[in-house]
């Protein structure tokens, strides 16, 4: 149970592993690396639920992500409340790794917290670069990194984002009036933001949402050489399945509404994914 002084700062969603389309800590990684993960996924998940809470005001959600931003620097050392940011901290440490890429994600996430639109692909993807890259940079770092660097990564965790952004495009635009499709191909195909509540999507915010996976696809077309380049058989085996995953991700958002209804992998669909990669990478 958190204290009390905690959850004043922890906006807890309820969101847990299960809601992501990755597989957090999984039996793919070395058993001896997992409790890195999980500490790293518990910071990433608390700050994202403070920007994404609908109870608070930015400047309440920016003032709380500064506050973990100076725990994970060395500072509320006596603050219980961002315990959270002290494990990040000593974690860091202990695998010799940068808080680059934890301050990567409270840079978007406080941008999360005042911006609510984008004008164009480059813009999303600038904030990819900041919300979801810094997770696949993490776990190379800690994997002993990639022959190919951090672009096939960043490329594969960028898409993930965006096929996450179209699965919650109608949620972020009730709850918290956040859109991230981009505005200008709204204007060019003649939807309106206001089309993102309708229990059905239109047929021009359907052509925004498929230009917004035609990117994800060049995204995954440059994530496909991320398994060969890794240093960990382990890491490429989860690289390769959650490669898998996103492809039958784009190919469900095209088939189906992400407006009647969230778009997503069954338990079963999830694991024949994870099958395929791994045997991508074993073979």
């Amino acid at each position: 149970m958190p204290s009390a002084q905690t959850s004043v700062v922890e906006m807890p969603s309820g969101k847990d592993v299960a809601y992501e389309n990755f597989p957090v800590g999984s039996w793919l990684l070395p058993a001896e690396l997992r409790p890195y993960v999980a500490v790293f996924y518990a910071y990433a998940r608390a700050i994202d639920d403070i920007a994404d809470s609908a109870e608070l005001v930015a400047e309440e959600k920016v003032v709380r992500l500064s506050g973990f931003e100076r725990a994970l620097l060395g500072g509320e050392i006596d603050n219980p409340a961002y315990a959270k940011a002290h494990a990040m901290r000593r974690s860091l440490n202990a695998a010799g790794i940068t808080s680059r890429h934890c301050l990567d994600l409270i840079s978007a996430f406080k941008q999360d917290a005042v911006q609510h639109r984008y004008a164009d692909w480059p813009e999303l993807i600038h904030y990819c670069d900041r919300s979801a890259a810094p997770v696949g940079r993490f776990l190379l770092d800690l994997h002993g990194g990639c022959r190919l660097g951090y672009g096939p990564a960043d490329a594969l965790c960028n898409g993930l984002q965006v096929i996450n952004h179209l699965q919650d495009c109608q949620d972020d635009f009730r709850k918290l009036d956040r859109v991230y499709l981009p505005m200008g191909w709204f204007h060019e195909e003649g939807a309106r933001v206001e089309d993102l509540d309708r229990t059905a999507i239109t047929p021009s915010l359907r052509r925004v949402v498929d230009r917004c996976l035609d990117g994800v696809d060049r995204l995954l077309v440059e994530a496909r050489a991320l398994p060969g380049g890794l240093h960990s058989r382990r890491l490429a085996m989860e690289s390769a399945a959650i490669l898998d995953i996103a492809r039958t991700l784009v190919a469900r958002l095209r088939a189906h509404d992400p407006l009647a209804r969230r778009v997503q992998l069954s338990k079963v669909d999830y694991a024949l994914c994870c099958l395929r990669g791994v045997a991508s990478v074993w073979i």
